[in-house]
């Protein structure tokens, strides 16, 4: 099942999670539980998208070198 939701909306859980993985997160994150929470599922969508562009390496032809890309930047 695919769950997709529109920015914006918001879905409350409850979760059992180990006491000192949540009390490590938190330090890292210098957050609260929810805001922690949030931050991790946001990294994992990003470590998703990062393997989606991985898989593609090679397959994708682009028109412009990399130095037409670096001049494109400034």
């Amino acid at each position: 099942m695919v769950l997709m939701l529109v920015m914006g909306d918001m879905r409350k859980i409850t979760v059992e999670v180990d006491k000192a993985d949540l009390l490590g997160a938190q330090d890292y994150t210098g957050q609260g539980i929810s805001e922690t929470v949030r931050a991790a599922l946001k990294q994992l969508r990003s470590m998703q998208a990062q393997r989606r562009l991985v898989a593609m390496r090679g397959k994708v032809k682009f028109s412009m070198s990399l130095e037409e890309l670096k001049y494109d930047r400034e």
